[in-house]
């Protein structure tokens, strides 16, 4: 006898609430990731010494 089972109940599982929560979360965590890489490249690129114009005399 041949069991017939329904296509949602065949499936492995769902993707649901849950694994958009995951996916949302590791995108905020890449654009934090991300903004702390430019703000340390412009950081990271500005001269530590300033230079100023040459005294006049």
């Amino acid at each position: 006898m041949i069991k017939i089972i329904p296509e949602d109940k065949a499936r492995q599982g769902r993707w649901g609430w849950h694994g958009l929560r995951i996916l949302i979360a590791a995108l905020l965590l890449a654009v934090a990731a991300w903004g702390i890489a430019e703000i340390y490249g412009e950081v990271a690129k500005t001269p530590a010494t300033q230079q100023g114009s040459a005294p006049s005399g």
